[in-house]
């Protein structure tokens, strides 16, 4: 009974997005941006600075750590459980973005692999035929038309965009699991999801060690890496070919 008004509050908190989504059906999705705004750059320099410093004193170690000891098998497993966790929550944006053929196939996807991929151990679905189609409320935002805003770098999470951290807090808040996941179920989870995030960095450690490690300006080619391919991911476009990534240019749209 503890649960019902967290539940009660979470259903609410649903039934807005909804009701925002029904609202804004008709808009037209955000353009890409041009160039990049970093207002806030000093700040972001010095939360990189630190982001850099966890990632060479904990995260790197730890990265590498897994990936040499956990067989490939057993990360891709573990990688496999954290993208069908996901799913759920995609498939709300999905619907929120009224993309219905794409939220019905990942949620066949989902029950294809939490059944015959024994909780998404095996990616059966992909062997089947049954593509991922990855979505989040930023995107949700893009398509109901917020502009990408500022440029930020988050502690611990890293590049984002406000936009896209607003669509962090939400997903996080809105993910369907939160329902039906407690105790133990719940802190699996959340292990695999922290688990395949250190697989990530061990799989691209040569681009992020480049990347973090070896660049003339780490902070500015990350946020350059970061908006080219955010923005690929929503639009196909990137806006970005010709700038300088040592040059603040402001005309973000």
């Amino acid at each position: 009974m503890r649960y019902l008004p967290v539940m009660k509050a979470k259903s609410g908190a649903l039934a807005v997005l909804i009701l925002a989504g029904v609202a804004l059906a008709g808009c037209t999705p955000a353009p890409v941006g041009v160039g990049f705004a970093d207002p806030y750059e000093a700040t972001n320099r010095k939360t990189h600075k630190i982001n850099r410093s966890l990632d060479r004193a904990i995260v790197r170690p730890i990265s590498n750590a897994y990936g040499k000891s956990a067989p490939g098998p057993l990360r891709k497993g573990v990688s496999n459980v954290a993208s069908n966790l996901s799913l759920p929550s995609t498939v709300l944006n999905n619907l929120l973005q009224f993309r219905i053929e794409e939220a019905g196939a990942n949620t066949f996807r989902f029950l294809v692999n939490s059944t015959f991929g024994f909780a998404g151990l095996l990616d059966v679905a992909t062997e089947a035929g049954i593509a991922r189609d990855p979505s989040d409320f930023g995107e949700t935002l893009h398509v109901w038309g917020v502009k990408e805003g500022t440029y930020l770098e988050l502690p611990i999470l890293g590049p984002s965009t406000s936009r896209q951290a607003a669509g962090r807090v939400v997903d996080t808040l809105t993910n369907p699991l939160n329902f039906v996941l407690e105790g133990q179920d719940r802190a699996a989870a959340t292990g695999s999801t922290v688990l395949a995030r250190f697989g990530d960095r061990y799989q691209f450690r040569d681009l992020v060690d480049s990347v973090l490690y070896e660049s003339e300006d780490s902070y500015a080619q990350a946020r350059l890496l970061y908006l080219q391919n955010r923005r690929f991911a929503l639009t196909g476009e990137t806006q970005l070919d010709d700038v300088d990534p040592y040059e603040d240019v402001y005309g973000l749209e």
